[in-house]
């Protein structure tokens, strides 16, 4: 039974076919930290957008990432993201979907572990 999630006003929605990752992913640098979410990583092929009636689109600095958000009610929904490795490097190609587990249908955050990523440090 794949994952289900939406943005508060429900106007965008997506499901994941596969499970939550054994941790999630919090990084501190400029833009995760004043946004707050929680990443679970996957590749594209598992995650599909559903309903996409106000989805929206924020890329800063190289513009490699694409941070999807809803534009009425202005949830941080996912990022289409190269797969970054933990000391910032990218094979140039290989990319992943950061999901905003905060998101997810019957998700309680409190209740699972997180990595901490220094972003502030590493890009």
């Amino acid at each position: 039974m794949p994952l289900t999630g939406h943005c508060h006003c429900g106007r965008t929605a997506f499901e994941i076919d596969g499970d939550l990752p054994e941790k999630l992913t919090r990084c501190t640098c400029s833009f995760c930290s004043k946004r707050g979410h929680l990443y679970a990583y996957y590749p594209p092929g598992q995650f599909k957008v559903t309903q996409a009636d106000s989805d929206a689109v924020y890329r800063w600095n190289s513009k490699t990432v694409a941070n999807h958000f809803c534009s009425a009610c202005g949830c941080d929904l996912y990022a289409d993201s190269p797969d970054f490795q933990q000391d910032g490097s990218w094979d140039g190609k290989t990319r992943r979907i950061c999901v905003n587990a905060r998101l997810l249908d019957d998700f309680e955050a409190a209740d699972w572990p997180v990595t901490v990523i220094d972003g502030k440090n590493l890009w």
